[in-house]
């Protein structure tokens, strides 16, 4: 055994080697599976197999295992040649773009059926056949393909995402004369050791190790610009949002804007006119991210063009819907207009597509409607009808997107008005600011705690007192 072990020192050393270097990338990949290192589990794997193969050849090493597990050996063996191509491929897939890719994938089918046809001969008869060299002409005409996209300045731009393809390139080269020198010398006679393999695998695979390397750094550079970009813009849309709420006699105003990500669909804006007057406008851009952010800055532009007509909720949604109809591309927005008049002790309320104005009054919550069209769907359209509200002391209104109403819990069940309603019951001496937290506990304990908030919220309350 002693002697046995001797002979065989390098190869399972190599082998043992390349089977640790396989964990640990599959390790990685697991630990930051979010980070597009998939690459990482199929160059794992790849190695991994290649490790295990080189093991399970070796006297030694099934010597030393269980009996029913050295007589399962020679079926593994041949399950991992047929599908130690297959994650090559997929390894290289990964780096790949375009056609190179529908190639890849045709390769990796008709390698998988190679492998379906290898592995029933051998359960049947014992013996693979001539399946063996079908696997490795596949192996060896993919081999030439794959070098020549590397080697080529012209067609590694085009089909590989790698900024620098040299010691890919360097990588491959080595491998295919290793390969070429083993293919032409054994069946003349000449004997290679078996170290030479083992050398031209491993560089093969530092060559694509360092190619996933370049690959996954890159992505997250890409990834630090991108999200810094997206704190920059939400700083700037937090810039464009009303610094405090309007002071009003006989009016407690409070607003609450949670964006779903960095950047929001949702935008507020108040338009004071004097103490006792001032108008209250809630948008909400239908999507989410960067483009609904866009939109939702354009409200801010358009809101200054009506802020001469602040107290006729009708012509304020006009005039928006007609500045802003011809640049929504196709998206719409939905909005809602409170004017408020404290000197009259009156409100007038208009919406555009959007969630009812909620009031508060004795012990009750009552859903005013007056809704025209979303803007977007017709620039010519001027039907904003607009209710005319009393107000009373005492009186509590919500101003709010559908993101406080819509979010659902695990059985897909919506927060509902029903249960706002109880959070404003069970608040009644709240002040407003006070009321707003409550609403959003409950939002937030209402979803599944390991889902992130499904939509922007933007609440406004007002109390008459």
């Amino acid at each position: 055994m002693q002697a046995l072990l001797r002979g065989q020192v390098t190869d399972i050393m190599a082998g043992s080697v390349f089977l640790f270097i396989g964990l640990a990338a599959c390790a990685i990949a697991a630990m930051h599976r979010r980070r597009g290192t998939r690459i990482f589990a199929w160059l794992g794997i790849w190695s991994g197999l290649y490790g295990a193969m080189q093991l399970s050849h070796l006297e030694a090493v099934v010597a030393a295992l269980p009996g029913g597990f050295r007589t399962a050996v020679p079926f593994l063996r041949t399950a991992m040649l047929y599908v130690l191509i297959v994650f090559a491929l997929l390894s290289f897939y990964e780096l790949s773009l375009g056609r190179l890719r529908v190639l890849l994938r045709a390769a990796m089918w008709t390698g998988l059926a190679v492998a379906a046809g290898g592995l029933g001969r051998f359960v049947v008869t014992g013996s693979d056949g001539r399946w063996p060299l079908y696997n490795n002409l596949l192996a060896a005409d993919l081999l030439g393909v794959l070098s020549t996209v590397v080697a080529l300045p012209g067609l590694s731009r085009k089909y590989l995402a790698l900024p620098n393809r040299g010691v890919l390139a360097a990588g491959m080269l080595v491998f295919a004369v290793e390969a070429l020198y083993n293919s032409l010398s054994r069946p003349l006679g000449f004997g290679t050791p078996r170290i030479l393999d083992h050398l031209g695998f491993g560089v093969l695979l530092f060559s694509f190790g360092y190619a996933a390397l370049q690959l996954v750094l890159g992505n997250e550079r890409r990834l630090l610009a991108v999200e810094e970009e997206l704190r920059i813009a939400r700083q700037i849309q937090t810039a464009i949002l009303p610094a405090g709420a309007p002071e009003l006699e006989g009016a407690l105003i409070h607003a609450v804007y949670r964006p779903m990500s960095e950047v929001a669909g949702d935008f507020y804006e108040f338009l004071p006119v004097d103490r006792k007057r001032a108008g209250l406008l809630v948008a909400d851009v239908c999507g989410h991210g960067v483009p609904a952010a866009l939109i939702a800055s354009m409200v801010k532009v358009a809101v200054q063009t009506v802020s001469g007509r602040a107290s006729d909720p009708g012509a304020v949604l006009r005039g928006l819907n007609r500045v802003l109809s011809g640049q929504l591309r196709g998206r719409l927005v939905s909005a809602a207009y409170l004017w408020l008049d404290m000197e009259d002790g009156k409100a007038l309320y208009s919406g555009a597509g959007h969630p009812p104005l909620l009031r508060w009054r004795q012990g009750k919550l009552d859903a005013i409607e007056s809704n025209g069209l979303l803007f977007g769907v017709s620039p010519e359209y001027d039907g904003y009808p607009v209710c005319s509200i009393p107000l009373a002391a005492g009186d509590r209104f919500l101003l709010a997107t559908d993101g406080v109403t819509e979010p659902e819990n695990a059985g897909g069940e919506p927060f509902g008005e029903r249960r706002l309603e109880e959070v404003v019951r069970g608040s009644q001496a709240c002040p407003p600011w006070e009321l707003s937290e409550n609403v959003l506990s409950e939002i937030r304990r209402w979803q599944p705690a390991s889902k992130p908030q499904q939509d922007d919220i933007t609440l406004i309350l007002i109390d008459v007192v």
